[in-house]
């Protein structure tokens, strides 16, 4: 049944600061569908919330993909978001940035392992 789930996501997201986004894009990541859709966003000063919050969205209802990364201090800007979001595909994994480093304990991602083994 998983493998059925993830058989077509092939690809990962990312939602992150310049140097980030650049990063990733220069290891590979990027790519642009048939409907002219990017799989990333830089977010900057001019980054609306209605914005980061469109990406995420569209990102989590895309089948191509796998991953979304988005680098932690900007995951703060769509916490709740993050908080209901319980699907398996994509995986929403949190990262640090240059300028931010990474909090144990604010990531979405550990807290529900936390949870899930009582610590």
């Amino acid at each position: 049944m998983a493998q059925a789930l993830q058989k077509n996501r092939t690809l990962i997201a990312a939602i992150g600061d310049e140097d980030t986004v650049t990063g990733l894009l220069l290891a590979g990541i990027g790519d642009i569908d048939a409907h002219q859709r990017s799989n990333f966003l830089v977010v900057d000063s001019k980054t609306t919330q209605e914005q980061l919050e469109e990406a995420f969205t569209s990102f989590t209802k895309r089948k191509d993909i796998a991953i979304i990364l988005i680098n932690q201090h900007i995951a703060e800007d769509i916490r709740e978001m993050l908080d209901e979001y319980n699907e398996a595909f994509p995986t929403v994994l949190e990262v640090p940035s240059k300028d931010h480093p990474y909090d144990p304990s604010k990531d979405s991602v550990l807290k529900r392992v936390q949870l899930l083994f009582g610590d």
